[in-house]
Parts: structure tokens; C-alpha cells; sequence
């Protein structure tokens, strides 16, 4: 019927076929390797089924990072979020983005790999977007509020932290990756005192 919402088993079943591909790739070592019909096998159904969740295999990637953003989001909701400082929400937002990933950490690097290769400019524009749009909702999750040109110059210098601490992470090879988390720390830190100068105040904790 034209209007009726999404059937919550839908929305199930398309998580499954994320869950699929991303075990996949961890069983053949590669993202690249990894087939929609492979996934439809694995799972026990059609194509068919698995198009009418994701048009492409590229879309499975997207349905990979909502899940951080959605981590990020969730973030927001502990007890206390918004008595927090601002730094101190900054990082729990950005953290629980990349800790909603580390189980899979090789394969979402392929992933990206994967974004980054020559003639996919197609796929590359888009991402572009997506990260806009990842760092928007960082910044309402954190509850930073202004508009305006102030606005664009904080989300530019809040990208170009999510992006230094994404490749860092990405290469992190310390354990519970503490090298990443002290370099968000650090770059949060600069963000705020150059941005939010009045709300600068706050000693981070030694563990996540």
C-alpha cells in the first residue's frame, strides 16, 4: 500500500545481509571479494531479496557506517551527556563512531580502499556527502549550536578532525587502539580551545 512504513522484519533482515558480507570478507581476507550472490547463498535466499535491501554492493558500505553514526547517536542518550563539557561529549560521540567499527576494523579499511580506487568517481562524490553528513550529526549529537558562517568554519575544522582521526584508527595498531584515542583527544582539545575557547575546562579520564 502507497505510504505504509517499513516492515521492522525488513529492516532485520537487511542488517543480516550487512552482517553476511562483512563475515565474508573476513573469511576470504578481502572486501573485494566478496559477491551479492555469495551473500545470497549465505544467507538462503534470492538476489532478488537481497536488491530490494541494497541496489548495489556499494550500498552495503553506506549500511556499514550508518551503523556508526547511529553508535554515535546513541552516544548522546547516556545519563548526564549534556551536563558534560564540550570536549568531553566531542569525544564520546567520535569514539563510539569508530568503536561501533573495530570489530571489523580490516574490513572497513578495505572498504574505504575500495571507495578510493581510480574511475569510481561515481562512488567517490557521494562519500563526500556522507561524510557531511556524518560530522552534522556529530555535531547535534555533541549539541554544538550556531549558523551561519560560524557554522561552516567549526564543521570544516570538525571534519578535518574526524578525517586525521579515522586514518589514524585505521592504522592503529596500539592496544584498545590508545594512540587514536589520545590523538581524538588532542585534536578535540584544539578544536574547542580555538572554536569554543569559554568551554575549554576539562581533563580527560586515562581510559575510555
Amino acid at each position: 500500500m502507497a505510504g505504509e512504513a517499513p516492515r521492522p522484519e525488513a529492516g532485520a533482515f537487511c542488517e543480516r545481509i550487512v552482517d553476511a558480507a562483512v563475515a565474508l570478507a573476513e573469511e576470504h581476507g578481502s572486501w573485494e571479494a566478496v559477491r551479492l550472490h555469495h551473500v545470497a547463498d549465505r544467507l538462503g535466499v534470492g538476489l532478488e531479496e537481497i536488491r530490494a535491501c541494497f541496489p548495489e554492493k556499494d550500498a552495503l558500505i553506506d549500511a556499514w557506517f550508518d551503523r556508526a553514526d547511529r553508535a554515535a547517536l546513541a552516544a548522546a542518550r547516556a545519563p548526564d551527556f549534556r551536563r558534560r563539557p564540550l570536549r568531553a561529549r566531542l569525544v564520546a560521540v567520535m569514539w563510539a563512531w569508530l568503536e561501533a567499527l573495530a570489530a571489523h576494523r580490516r574490513v572497513t579499511r578495505q572498504m574505504i580502499l575500495a571507495k578510493l580506487e581510480p574511475g569510481h568517481i561515481h562512488i567517490q562524490i557521494p562519500a563526500l556527502v556522507r561524510i557531511s553528513r556524518t560530522v552534522q550529526w556529530m555535531r547535534e549529537a555533541a549539541g554544538i549550536e550556531h549558523a551561519g558562517p560560524r557554522r561552516a568554519i567549526e564543521e570544516t575544522a570538525l571534519t578535518a578532525v574526524y578525517l586525521a582521526v579515522f586514518a589514524r584508527w585505521l592504522a592503529d595498531a596500539s592496544p584498545g587502539r590508545m594512540e587514536t584515542r589520545h590523538l581524538l583527544e588532542r585534536l578535540v582539545a584544539a578544536f574547542v580551545a580555538v572554536h569554543r575557547p569559554r568551554e575549554a575546562a576539562w581533563t580527560p579520564s586515562p581510559t575510555p
